[in-house]
């Protein structure tokens, strides 16, 4: 049974944080959503009017996503972007 048939398998995680400082960092942890909720990169693409592939991209390559795409991938995933200052300055990794 998928996560999404079933909403008591995803109660476990309510409210999980993600801090992310790359573009390399974003691909893997939008994969881990998807599949967390029980979705195929062909159903998330259904719910955000994309197909298959740029869904594929936007996980293996998410540098070169634009940021409306970002904002439908967010919302197809029932995600938010939350900008803040840091605590304490970090090398920049760039």
């Amino acid at each position: 049974m998928h996560r999404k048939d079933n909403p008591a398998l995803c109660g476990i995680c309510i409210n999980v944080e993600h801090f992310i400082a790359t573009p390399a960092q974003l691909g893997p942890i939008l994969q881990d959503r998807r599949k967390h909720r029980g979705l195929t990169q062909q159903e998330l693409g259904a719910r955000v009017g994309l197909i298959q592939s740029a869904i594929a991209r936007a996980e293996s390559n998410p540098g070169r996503m634009t940021a409306e795409r970002l904002f439908r991938l967010l919302s197809g995933l029932g995600l938010e972007l939350v900008l803040r200052d840091r605590t304490e300055p970090e090398p920049s990794e760039w």
